[in-house]
């Protein structure tokens, strides 16, 4: 059963099904439903940020038809992409192949909107004689990328101008230089003289209770996915900021602590669905 024919447990999903819900003219929308039920989809791609695909009507051949969204500028992306980088939950839920919940707050903090307003800012061609759009064949389509967001809802980072690889390691190279520190107000007075000494913590280092934490943590915090690919939490984290000496050896060290505590992670929580 497709994504259409219920109603998504992905936010992003349903939002996609709620703007064709939207739209006016429903029949129009209906008459593609039934197309994308029935597999008159022979073909999706995605050619950049563009949506190129090929659907079987009436006539013998296909007809070839393309879908776009008007993609955000390079420095609009970057300003998103330092936004995301500045908060770490945002990091760790995207590498887990997850959409954060209040990522669309990244993009109207930058004046910018993740999703179309309403339909008619979908960009929208076929090479049917129907004069009317949206026709039957690009309805279909558009009941199509509901499945293709909830498969991986990169795509909707795509049709905006970014794809996955690039959003991630752009992400990875940000943590890893430092650049996502905030840095504290000032009001032009402060100098090293007037800085506060730093001071010993009243409580001592207990290593045994190093990975322990006692209090409960909020769901949306907690991500526990299979990773995406081979980078681990220090990848996102960056460089060590260590003796050179004693950094290769740790990081190393930290490498095996990781990977053991993911796989038994994966392990407990897969015992808990059973």
């Amino acid at each position: 059963m497709t994504n259409y024919e219920i109603e998504s447990q992905e936010w992003w999903v349903q939002r996609w099904i709620d703007l064709l819900n939207s739209y006016r003219f429903k029949k129009r929308l209906e008459r593609g439903r039934i197309y994308a039920k029935q597999g008159n989809i022979l073909s999706i791609e995605f050619q950049g940020a563009e949506v190129l695909a090929k659907v079987q009507g009436t006539a013998p051949e296909p007809y070839k038809l393309s879908i776009s969204i008007a993609p955000f500028t390079d420095e609009d992306w970057d300003f998103v992409v330092k936004t995301m980088s500045e908060q770490a939950i945002y990091s760790a839920q995207l590498l887990a192949g997850e959409m954060p919940q209040n990522i669309e707050e990244v993009f109207t903090s930058n004046g910018l909107s993740l999703f179309p307003f309403t339909l008619s800012d979908v960009r929208s061609r076929c090479s049917c004689p129907d004069p009317q759009n949206p026709c039957k064949h690009i309805a279909a389509v558009y009941y199509e990328l509901g499945d293709r967001f909830s498969e991986d809802p990169f795509v909707l980072f795509q049709l905006r101008g970014r794809t996955k690889g690039q959003i991630l390691d752009e992400l990875r190279q940000l943590r890893s230089t430092g650049d996502t520190q905030e840095q504290p107000e000032s009001n032009g007075k402060a100098s090293k003289e007037s800085a506060p000494e730093p001071t010993q913590s009243a409580t001592p280092l207990n290593i045994e209770q190093f990975w322990k934490y006692d209090e409960p943590l909020e769901s949306s915090l907690v991500v526990i996915a299979p990773p995406p690919d081979s980078s681990s939490v220090l990848d996102v984290l960056g460089t060590i900021p260590l003796a050179s000496s004693n950094s290769q050896a740790i990081r190393q060290y930290l490498n095996e602590v990781y990977q053991s505590i993911s796989q038994q992670a994966m392990m407990v929580a897969l015992n808990r669905e059973e």
